[in-house]
């Protein structure tokens, strides 16, 4: 496994073009490499996130089973003549994991659940909208994905609900675009809405947690969402 990251240069045509829309990323990301990943001679997940850290501050990350080579973007969306893109080895990095280790994390994700409006019809897919219920839904998958959230001291609490954890949601996005290859009609178009989680976890169970992380969490997968990375805790 690799994990790669990619600074976009958002002062090019290119690098608008790039983000307009999720199904432009998804489609460059897998432009990335010259056979389609495989895994146990199936195709294999390729997970990818755009961080939006400032207006001047884009960067892409890819987790991905081979190698990529980002040469396309670099022309597009980048700085040919002084900047490339970082590649790490990530199995290395996956097999170290522990239980009890602790992590800041990011996770960019789209948070549903499935409801059903009247007796007879089928579920639909519907989008948690609200932080609390968002939050929720992440909680609610940290025992099966192996990680617990980390819980704020009494004292740090600022609320006297909802400010249970070391989790903060923000830059809820509501996106509407064409699929490959169709119309632009109502029936046509990919409806989503993603949130950033960024926090703090404990690993509980380290060979789900690296599922996670090499095969995200969540849907809308080829459109951004579940991938999830980490950093020391300062």
């Amino acid at each position: 496994m690799y994990l790669t990251r990619f600074r976009i240069n958002t002062a090019r045509i290119g690098a608008r073009r790039l983000l307009s829309t999720p199904q432009v990323l998804h489609a460059a990301v897998m432009s990335s490499f010259a056979e389609v990943p495989t895994q146990a001679g199936e195709r294999a997940r390729v997970l990818w996130r755009i961080d939006h850290n400032n207006k001047a501050d884009v960067v892409l990350y890819i987790v991905s089973p081979d190698r990529p080579d980002l040469t396309h973007l670099v022309e597009q969306a980048g700085w040919p003549t002084t900047a490339r893109w970082e590649t790490f080895d990530y199995t290395r990095f996956l097999k170290r994991l522990a239980i009890g280790d602790t992590w800041a994390f990011r996770l960019t994700a789209n948070p549903v659940h499935s409801i059903r409006r009247k007796d007879g019809e089928h579920t639909k897919r519907t989008a948690h909208l609200t932080p609390h219920h968002q939050m929720r839904w992440l909680l609610d998958r940290q025992d099966a994905s192996g990680f617990a959230i980390l819980e704020k001291p009494a004292e740090r609490r600022l609320l006297p609900e909802g400010d249970t954890y070391e989790l903060v949601v923000r830059d809820q996005r509501s996106l509407s675009f064409a699929k490959a290859g169709q119309g632009s009609s109502r029936g046509n178009r990919v409806k989503l809405t993603t949130v950033t989680f960024d926090g703090r976890l404990r690993v509980t169970d380290p060979d789900a947690f690296r599922r996670v992380l090499a095969m995200g969490l969540g849907k809308a997968k080829a459109y951004g969402c579940g991938l999830m990375t980490l950093a020391p805790v300062r």
